[in-house]
């Protein structure tokens, strides 16, 4: 089931943007224009993380968290243009879980809502890493995070540290389709923006050192108009 995300903005244009990259994600999000708006929304349903921007009209998003955070412990995340400490301070101490300030990425604010998810243990449990150290064989290929080696073949196969996180993402869970944006937020966290080429370049270099011809992989394959999988 999808991320239930409420967005409580009243910029229209930012608004838009952050809906649009929040579906790409993967989740659902809603979108309230004001404080009473987003406050009659949630006196209906708790999402399973709010986005609020502290300078909302009627009811501003600092009053809106401390509403919010007197019934439910449903993260936050708050939007500013204010660049004071103080105004960060009182978000965080009325109980937000991170502030993101304006002008700012969308891609990283969706960096941001998953490791928020994550960090809280609202997470995907599908999509929670386990056993992190077991070591992985498929054939003639085998990846140990231990020893941060793989092998193929018999032959030591030397990789960057990206890549090799990269690689034992996608081996740990076979056929599973991720994004570029997916693949950024994980490999590369919560960061400022990353050109989405940066998951393009690791994935070609990743292919000519396991693929037996790169231009035409078996391993790691691409799903058209979505993302990359290892295929075993």
């Amino acid at each position: 089931m999808k991320k239930t995300i409420l967005i409580a903005e009243d910029e229209p244009s930012i608004a838009e943007v952050v809906t649009l990259y929040l579906q790409r994600g993967g989740f659902q999000p809603s979108h309230a224009q004001d404080g009473e708006t987003a406050r009659t929304l949630l006196e209906t349903q708790i999402p399973d993380l709010c986005i609020i921007d502290i300078m909302l009209p009627g009811m501003d998003g600092l009053s809106l968290t401390r509403w919010l955070r007197a019934r439910s412990n449903v993260p936050v995340i708050l939007l500013t243009s204010r660049r004071e400490e103080v105004d960060r301070i009182a978000g965080l101490e009325m109980g937000a879980d991170d502030y993101v300030v304006k002008p700012f990425s969308p891609q990283e604010l969706v960096s941001r809502v998953r490791a928020v998810l994550r960090r809280t243990g609202r997470e995907d449990p599908d999509l929670v890493e386990t056993n992190p150290s077991t070591p992985l064989a498929y054939h003639d290929m085998t990846i140990d995070p231990r020893s941060h080696a793989l092998t193929l073949a018999g032959r030591d196969i030397p990789l960057t540290a990206k890549e090799f996180e990269m690689l034992y993402l996608m081996m740990r869970h076979p056929r599973q389709v991720y994004t570029r944006d997916q693949l950024l937020e994980r490999i590369w966290g919560v960061t400022d923006y990353i050109d989405p080429g940066t998951v393009t370049v690791h994935i070609r270099r990743l292919r000519e050192k396991i693929e037996t011809d790169p231009s035409t992989p078996s391993r790691i394959v691409t799903v058209w108009g979505v993302g990359y999988k290892f295929e075993p």
